[in-house]
Order: structure tokens, then C-alpha cells, then sequence
């Protein structure tokens, strides 16, 4: 059994309900997992969900930490979540860098795979951060500066660019995404597949690991059920999993 943690995918929201005079407020608590649980669940990956809030609190301070996983998933969470940890970030104490923890992970021989997503690469804004960290360092792209979001809601179809034990046993035509970050490989990095001309699946190594760029998210909105109902949306994502943890 390969096991993964995942990082990040779930947010809160709160709404303003205006009921003529009198309004109130609510909140609901939300993940993106549906879909890419159960794929991994029929195809034998276990995964080991640490929300976004959970993470800024629990996220290991040390690589040896994160030995007992064979490939960590950042998903839709922003630098700040690992970076101002809440003794630095309420009590002005000095925390060790995660991102650089996850570095030394995969220096060391770990995985590591990045979704896209609003807080994912720069994300939205360029609110999620990675560009400066230790992150841009392990991942196989370079990413801009700026809000890298490339909105495309009506749908465009990625396509394999080359033969790669990842993308080799996928069934048919790709289905489409409705958005992805924008990158760019790095120089020795491979792209697996694009999508408007634009990279969507890039692998390469760092140190002794391995680390995947996966530029769309792992659901809604922009992987919509078409692409997540599809039958090699699974496979995909088992394979980067075994990909990045050295097992494929």
C-alpha cells in the first residue's frame, strides 16, 4: 500500500444572508476530496488528509516527520499556512521554515506532488506565495511572480506530449479542464502533457526525490466531473502518486 498525504483542499466560508431588514450570518466548512478519494481508495493509495487549518498547527517541523509517507500532495493551501506558524505568527517566537522541511524531504528521497489551484504555484492575486520558497527549488517548473490562474471556462482539451510510464496506460482523449496555473518547465524537467499550449504535467527530480507539477485542480471548479468521472482520471493520479514516490 503506497499512503500520500494531502495538504490543504478544504476551505470555510462564510455568507451574509440579507432577509429584507434583518440580516445574519453563516458557515460551513467544505472539502474538494470526493472524487480523488475514492479513485485512490479503488486503485490502493492511501491518503492521509491534513486540512488546510489543521495544517498551519500540525504540519510537521521536521523531514523525519514525514518518512513514514511515500509522497506528500500540496493542494489549494498557500505558503502562509506553513510559514506562519501560530507561535511565530501570534506570538512572535521563531518556528522553523516547513517549506523548507518538505524540501529536505524530497532532498532526501522523498515525493512530492503539486495541484493547482486559487492557492496553489502563485495562485490567486499571487496570494499563495510558492515562487520565492524553498518550494520553487524541488518543483520541476519555474513559476511567474504574478496571479498565474488561466481561466478557460469553455473547456479546453490537454493533451499527452510523450511517452512516460505516468501517462502510457491512460484510456482515450483527455476530457477538458476549465483552468489551470500557468508555468514553466525547467531545463532537464519533462512535460507529459499540455493544455493550450501551456504545461498541465511536468515531472523532474530534486536531490534524491522526485516532484510533480499537476497545474489543474484535483476537483471543482476547474477539474470538473467530466474529467474526474472519466476512467483515467484514477489512473492518473495513481500513477503520479508511484511516479513521485519512486515506486513507477
Amino acid at each position: 500500500m503506497t499512503d500520500v498525504l494531502l495538504v490543504g483542499e478544504s476551505w470555510v466560508s462564510v455568507t451574509t444572508h440579507y432577509k429584507g431588514f434583518n440580516p445574519f450570518v453563516s458557515g460551513s466548512y467544505e472539502t474538494g476530496l470526493k472524487w480523488f478519494s475514492e479513485a485512490m481508495d479503488r486503485h490502493g493509495v492511501e491518503v492521509t488528509h491534513m486540512p488546510a487549518h489543521v495544517a498551519a498547527n500540525e504540519f510537521p517541523f521536521e523531514a523525519e516527520e514525514l518518512t513514514g509517507y511515500d509522497a506528500v500532495i500540496l493542494s489549494d493551501v498557500g505558503a502562509d499556512t506553513f510559514l506562519l506558524h501560530p507561535r511565530t505568527w501570534l506570538h512572535g517566537e521563531r518556528t522553523p521554515n516547513r517549506l523548507k522541511t518538505v524540501a529536505e524531504y524530497v532532498e532526501h528521497g522523498g515525493g512530492l506532488i503539486m495541484a493547482g489551484g486559487y492557492m496553489s504555484y502563485q495562485g490567486i492575486n499571487g496570494a499563495a506565495m510558492y515562487q520565492r520558497s524553498p518550494i520553487a527549488e524541488v518543483l520541476p517548473v519555474t513559476l511567474l511572480a504574478t496571479d498565474d490562474r488561466c481561466e478557460r471556462p469553455e473547456g479546453v482539451q490537454p493533451v499527452k506530449t510523450c511517452s512516460h510510464p505516468i501517462v502510457d496506460e491512460l484510456p482515450g482523449r483527455w476530457p477538458h479542464i476549465l483552468g489551470y496555473n500557468l508555468v514553466q518547465p525547467k531545463k532537464g524537467a519533462e512535460t507529459l502533457a499540455e493544455v493550450g499550449g501551456d504545461p498541465l504535467l511536468v515531472v523532474g527530480s530534486h536531490g534524491a526525490g522526485r516532484a510533480v507539477a499537476f497545474t489543474t485542480d484535483i476537483g471543482p471548479h476547474w477539474c470538473p466531473e467530466a474529467f474526474a468521472g472519466w476512467d483515467g482520471y484514477g489512473v492518473l493520479w495513481r500513477n503520479m502518486v508511484l511516479w513521485a514516490a519512486g515506486e513507477l
